[in-house]
């Protein structure tokens, strides 16, 4: 079962545990506190039977929306989570006046591009060399979600 609830600043510490498994270059609960004590900034986590496993970290600036990250432990990857935050997310930026919702994911991210393209986003921009890899850099997709659709 999936329980979608709201995080805060003060849940920072076990965001991070989680940004730290999905992710090489992970963001510290130092980070994703003063994130989320920002202003038009919001998130919404994923408890997979209870324990946490996901979550999305969002931002609202007049009418515009961006994910500023999504990250799901490797256990809780393929569950729904990731898809059902992105729901929370989008519905949360509409009702905070956003018409668009805008995110990056690496080229070479498949599985995230796939998930963004089934829940309706499309590419609309490239920053060419954008993520390092060991072997040289991949481009970061830009994509937007039309809110109002």
């Amino acid at each position: 079962m999936i329980d979608i609830l709201p995080a805060r600043a003060v849940d920072a510490g076990w965001l991070a545990e989680i940004h730290a498994q999905a992710f090489d270059d992970s963001w510290s609960a130092a980070d994703i506190a003063t994130l989320l004590d920002g202003p038009g900034t919001y998130a919404f986590a994923a408890r997979f039977d209870g324990a946490p496993a996901a979550f999305i970290l969002c931002r609202v600036v007049a009418d515009e929306a961006e994910i500023l990250t999504l990250a799901t432990i490797p256990a809780g990857r393929r569950r729904g989570g990731a898809a059902a935050l992105i729901d929370a997310g989008a519905a949360a930026a509409l009702a905070g006046g956003a018409v668009n919702l805008f995110l990056e994911v690496a080229q070479d991210n498949h599985s995230a591009v796939a998930l963004y393209n089934g829940k309706g986003f499309v590419e609309v921009g490239r920053r060419r060399g954008y993520y390092r890899r060991p072997d040289g850099a991949v481009a970061a997709l830009l994509m937007r979600l039309d809110l109002n659709n």
